[in-house]
């Protein structure tokens, strides 16, 4: 036995040794001592990792039951003929395993959760016809029989059936139709927690997967789910306690049972959106959550390091005495035995061990599942709030407010009374008005740890009036107060993001992950993930739309929240977004090209250019993306379908839906503006820029780069840009068609106060830069690169084109004009309005700019 015991009992070793043996009966009870023999000296030895203990017990369940299922189906078959569908093709029984063994971690002395099923109805094709249905409940009668069945040679499996469609009252066997039909309108929440350990184990695999994954996983963030989970774990509790198990490692507090709920509450709620949760494993769910972001690392850790010490302590309990127990051993020998097994000195070392990992299992749990407190000065708030009926007390509701720490309460007192006595809030359902309730309170604390207490309560009301009929929404801010904290501490510092999050309160979820410090984005990571999600939205164009603008609004809150931590500065802000646009650009044109009949993965001979800033990488939050088509003339064939496919990139990010617009387009500096083709060839673009192009579209050129599409092409246009730029031209002229395009300008905006158009503004900078890159790019290459303002600003003074001075304070009031642009934009301002005296150092070095560069 030692020598064979040297090496893990695989599943075909399994097959082979239930081959040498007639009886199916005899050879399945031979087949599990032998396996237990072995697992249990490897495992008490050392020889075997809980992962290895876990495998070989779900794979002697897999291969017994197939084993078993297959013996079943013969015999019933010898007196009944095949069981046929609708195309006459034979069928065989699925069988479904649920709990432990569904997730591929099945415990040493487990009994096995199944479920019957099968695909079609009608008849067998024998001598002595039944219904497909009644051959398939024979069928699996004979199956639990050769594995539960209690003979000299013990039993195999304990098997439970109660987990089926109606449980104990229910039909031993179900088509999937009656399944599909049970789940839609007969099955109770805590089913979907049963289901979500489903594994097929014989028969239709993808059959059934196509019925169990929208039952189990919905498409919207589940947060209401929580309660039922709640109600469920409290129920488990109670009777456990009735039962005196509050010392069972696997139901008491802090047990096995916990840690597979904290898990799989995640699992429920997320796992529609985010298919890598979607997992029978308790072990893979975890590490999963913990990559991304959904749960610490330290509390992960700590609960995957109890999850694998209960396990391993449950299989010793049950190695015991050969039986399905969690409890802790009662008797001094018994626990000196137990803790001889786990590799303590005595029981006492073992309990503290014990101990820490039940709580922090306590405390993850605790963390996760417990009901949110308001304060008593909130609860009063709530107590006039909630009583429709009575006289609105406009006064007293503000006292209470301000003893809360609103810093001007008759505003928000007013602004809440409003609120809850609305005609919309008289309409919510009973539930979303039970939330709404709960929330008003706990706004007001929120809202009081901030700086400005009635604009960031305010602000959240807003938020609560846009999701106010989205009972999820209403539940993740409900049962997580610390996302309703982390909004709070948004939409207090930036009505853009305020604003944001009302027009997409899926991005809610997105407070959810552990908060930690901004880090640069690994955009090939990203790009592998979106073209996943894409790959499972193939086909369905309204759910690709909606992956694009999750995606990007999703990024865009993260590049926020690091923004007003003062984690992301401006420039490096603009350069995440711009590298975001690029590769939205890219998976839009990838995604156009394949629902027009093209391969996936691309476009050859295609490229899209960005312009402005897009072009120079200075998107801001609200930026529009000025975008122009190229294509290789060697496609020339390709011209038509290569307009429609930009065509419907065009559409496709402009297209207002459920998750809003992906992008504004401008595609107006394309060769001949607006009367252009949609899209040119190289050659044609070419002779546009060398014969036709008019000087403020070389200085638009100035800002322009690749951004998506066929990265050849993208070099072509690369050097193209150089070439035009390195053009020599009469400076005279030139510097004429600036000033006469800028003065234009000017008289077109003369009462304008916004930055970009006063004097010394944004754009009287921009065109001091191209003019400098027109007239001295020539004989200075290094102002030909795409670098934005303010590098190419010290490049002039460097290279003594500029005063040094005049140049370096430039490029710096360049920065400071940037700033106070992005800070009207996370106040959600349409245009930087400036005072005579605002900015003025930095104004009037912009003017000297201009004097220097225009001095002729």
């Amino acid at each position: 036995m030692a020598d064979f015991a040297k090496q893990p009992f695989t599943a075909e070793a399994m097959r082979e040794r239930l081959a040498l043996e007639a009886d199916p009966a005899i050879a399945l009870r031979q087949l599990r001592q032998r396996v237990m023999l072995t697992l249990a000296h490897r495992d008490l030895n050392g020889l075997a990792p809980l992962d290895e203990v876990l495998a070989t017990m779900t794979a002697l369940a897999d291969v017994t039951i197939a084993f078993a299922a297959g013996h079943a189906h013969g015999a019933t078959a010898s007196v009944h003929g095949e069981p046929l569908d609708a195309n006459g093709q034979a069928q065989t029984l699925i069988v479904a395993g649920l709990g432990k063994l569904g997730g591929g971690e099945l415990n040493v002395s487990s009994d096995v959760d199944l479920v019957f099923l099968y695909g079609e109805d009608g008849d067998t094709n024998g001598a002595r016809p039944v219904s497909n249905h009644e051959f398939f409940a024979a069928t699996g009668k004979r199956l639990i029989a050769l594995l539960a069945e209690i003979t000299d040679l013990g039993q195999v499996f304990r098997v439970d059936m109660r987990l089926r469609p109606y449980g104990d009252s229910g039909p031993l066997v179900a088509s999937l139709t009656s399944l599909e039909t049970y789940f839609v309108s007969q099955a109770r929440p805590w089913e979907r927690y049963a289901w979500l350990k489903a594994r097929t184990l014989t028969g239709g695999a993808e059959a059934l997967s196509a019925l169990v994954r929208p039952f189990v996983y919905r498409r919207y963030l589940d947060y209401g789910m929580l309660e039922s989970l709640r109600e469920l774990h409290g129920r488990i509790s109670e009777a456990a306690t009735q039962r005196g198990k509050s010392n069972d490692i696997k139901v008491g507090s802090g047990g096995i049972r916990e840690i597979e709920f904290a898990v799989q509450l995640f699992q429920m709620v997320r796992g529609g959106r985010e298919r890598s949760l979607q997992t029978p494993s308790t072990r893979e769910a975890l590490a999963k959550l913990i990559e991304l972001g959904l749960m610490d690392a330290p509390r992960g850790a700590a609960l995957g390091e109890a999850y694998a010490f209960l396990r391993k302590l449950e299989h010793r309990l049950q190695y015991h005495e050969d039986k399905q127990t969690q409890a802790l051993p009662a008797t001094d020998e018994h626990r000196a035995t137990i803790a001889e097994s786990m590799d303590f000195p005595d029981y006492d070392a073992l309990a503290v061990v014990l101990d820490r990992h039940r709580a922090n299992v306590q405390e993850a749990f605790g963390a996760l599942f417990e009901r949110p407190v308001a304060s008593g000065t909130a609860t009063s708030v709530a107590a006039r709030l909630n009583d429709p009926q009575a006289a609105p007390d406009a006064d007293g509701l503000a006292e209470d407010l301000g003893r809360a720490g609103i810093d001007r309460p008759m505003e928000l007192s007013a602004r809440l009374l409003e609120f809850t006595r609305s005609r919309r809030y008289r309409g919510l359902s009973a539930a979303s008005r039970t939330r709404v309730d709960a929330l008003l309170p706990m706004i007001v604390d929120a809202a009081a740890r901030e700086s400005t207490p009635s604009t960031t309560a305010i602000r959240l009301l807003e938020l609560i009036e846009a999701i106010d009929r989205r009972e999820a929404y209403l539940a993740l801010l409900v049962e997580y107060p610390q996302v309703l904290a982390r909004a709070a501490h948004l939409v207090a510092r930036s009505r853009w993001a305020s604003r944001l999050l009302a027009r997409h309160p899926i991005l809610l979820d997105e407070l959810t992950r552990t908060a930690a410090s901004f880090t640069a984005t690994d955009w090939a990571a990203e790009r592998t993930w979106l073209d996943r999600e894409l790959a499972d939205a193939a086909g369905d164009i309204e759910r690709i739309l909606d992956v694009l603008r999750h995606f990007k609004q999703r990024h865009v809150l993260r590049f926020t929240i690091a923004d007003i931590e003062r984690e992301l500065p401006v420039m490096a802000l603009s350069d995440e977004l711009s590298a975001l646009a690029d590769l939205v650009l890219d998976a839009t044109l990838a995604e156009a090209a394949a629902s027009l009949g093209l391969p996936r993965g691309g476009v050859p001979g295609f490229a899209v250019i960005g312009y402005g800033k897009l072009g120079g990488k200075e998107l801001g939050y609200g930026s529009d993306l000025d975008i122009v088509f190229l294509y290789d003339e060697a496609r020339a064939d390709d011209s038509e379908k290569l307009t429609r496919i930009a065509q419907r990139v065009n559409l496709w990010l402009t297209t207002l839906t459920s998750a809003g617009v992906l992008y504004e387009v401008d595609l107006r500096l394309r060769p001949d503006g607006a009367k252009g083709l949609f899209v040119s060839s190289m050659p044609a673009f070419r002779d546009y820029q060398f014969h036709r192009a008019w000087t403020w579209e070389h200085q638009a050129l100035t800002r322009t780069r690749f951004c998506a599409g066929d990265r050849g092409l993208g070099a072509r246009f690369e050097a193209l840009r150089d070439e035009v730029l390195a053009k020599p031209r009469e400076r005279a002229k030139l510097f004429t068609d600036i000033v006469a395009m800028r003065t234009r300008m000017q008289d077109e905006n003369r009462n304008s106060r916004e930055l970009k158009h006063v004097p010394g503004g944004i754009i009287d900078l921009e065109f001091a830069v191209q003019a400098l890159v027109l007239a001295h790019g020539p004989e200075h290459p290094k102002l030909r690169l795409d670098r934005g303002n303010h590098q190419l600003l010290r490049w002039a003074g460097e290279l003594d084109i500029l005063d040094s001075r005049i140049a370096y304070a430039a490029a710096d009031a360049y920065l400071a004009l940037r700033r106070k642009t992005h800070e009207a934009a996370l106040n959600d301002e349409e245009k930087v309005i400036v005072q005579e005296d605002e900015l003025k150092s930095e104004r009037e070095a912009v003017r000297a700019l201009w004097a220097q560069v225009f001095k002729d």
